[in-house]
């Protein structure tokens, strides 16, 4: 994940070396989020039949490949094709590594281990970004890419030591995908959320270094702002597991709430260090809920056989998200002030909170039983 979300700190940098604008910069977040979305769902079918550790180790391999030919890229278009390969390892990856926490714990923990397992993207927010952009203020942007490689390798090496042998359990084809969207309104329902609010996170938060920097806040401070929002993105998501497991549709209520609220004030944290902190951490939990609370609707909206489907149509709309919002947001920030996406994305959460809102005083677990 910290693959996929690295450059968001370093458009300026990259953008500068290569010759491109930051919104033609955003296309490394762009670029990556269409192909994993391609990716997904051939990952599952393609690879129904191989041992999930086996898969987590190849596309290990692939994240470091990918990270060494951009930290290397003698243009912009040759980083772009480094970053088709980081699409292909993060889509192929998500599509898989959701099911896995039903696998590994009782079923009473799920919830727990869904959010210790959608805590990387905590964890990469925390330390990914911050850190890649810290790395690239005093060593240059392709020191950071080269320590990304570094990580990959040493993730390969955990998983292979102790992930245990799982022997694939999926009979996923590809009429299956469409199959369940049409039959299941709750994965309809499901497939909302991400749009929702993973296009109008990104479209902001994609350039939230111009953003922070055309608000007045100098560049060597943004990295620290970075490291708060990623700090309240990881302790919301660490602490979630029992709350989502009891209170899922007012979690989501709540995230969209926190993190819509967090972009509209932004506009106003004018080169006040304080205030664009404050904000950060408000936006940063919110969107530390997104992954646990959105994958665990998916789990219980579809049988235990039908979660790597269900999981790989969801990361199929994540990265498609992903895309749609950096890309419309690299319009945006090119044709306008930077803090007009902000207003857009905060726009954008607005349909997660009706949809959340609607029944919240159910009880998830038994709304979602039968739901085809």
């Amino acid at each position: 994940m910290t693959s996929e979300v690295l450059p968001v700190g370093l458009l300026t940098p990259i953008g500068s070396a290569l010759g491109v604008s930051a919104g033609t910069a955003g296309l490394m977040v762009t670029v990556p989020g269409l192909v994993a979305a391609v990716a997904a769902p051939l990952a599952v079918v393609f690879t129904r039949r191989l041992d999930r550790r086996l898969v987590l180790v190849g596309l290990a391999v692939l994240v470091a490949g990918a990270n060494i030919g951009a930290a290397t890229a003698g243009t912009f278009g040759q980083l772009l094709a480094a970053r088709v390969l980081v699409g292909l390892s993060i889509g192929a990856f998500w599509a898989v590594a959701g099911g896995i926490a039903l696998r590994l714990v009782p079923a009473r923990d799920v919830p727990r281990a869904t959010a210790a397992v959608y805590g990387g993207i905590g964890a990469a927010t925390v330390l990914g970004v911050p850190l890649g952009t810290l790395i690239g203020d005093h060593l240059g942007w392709r020191a950071a890419l080269w320590a990304l490689a570094g990580l990959a390798a040493v993730a390969m090496a955990a998983i292979a030591v102790l992930v245990p042998r799982l022997p694939s359990n999926s009979s996923v084809s590809f009429a299956s995908l469409p199959r369940l969207v049409r039959r299941n309104r709750n994965v309809r329902v499901g497939l909302a959320f991400t749009f929702f609010i993973v296009t109008g996170h990104f479209i902001a938060y994609t350039f939230i270094s111009p953003i922070l920097q055309a608000n007045g806040i100098a560049a060597s401070q943004v990295s620290g702002l970075l490291l708060a929002f990623g700090a309240a993105a990881l302790i919301a998501t660490v602490a979630s597991g029992s709350l989502i497991g009891r209170h899922l549709r007012p979690t989501l209520a709540t995230l969209g709430v926190a993190m819509a609220v967090g972009m509209a004030l932004m506009a106003f944290a004018v080169g006040d260090l304080f205030s664009a902190t404050a904000v950060l951490l408000l936006w940063g939990a919110g969107y530390g809920l997104v992954s646990p609370a959105v994958q665990t609707w998916f789990m219980n909206a579809v049988d235990p056989g039908e979660v790597e489907v269900a999981t790989s149509l969801n990361t199929v709309m994540f990265n498609l998200s992903i895309a749609a919002g950096s890309f419309a947001g690299g319009f945006v920030v090119d044709a306008a002030a930077p803090s007009a996406v902000l207003w857009i994305g905060a726009a954008l959460l607005v349909p997660v909170v009706l949809l959340a809102a609607k029944g919240a005083a159910k009880r998830p677990e038994r709304e979602l039983v039968n739901a085809s």
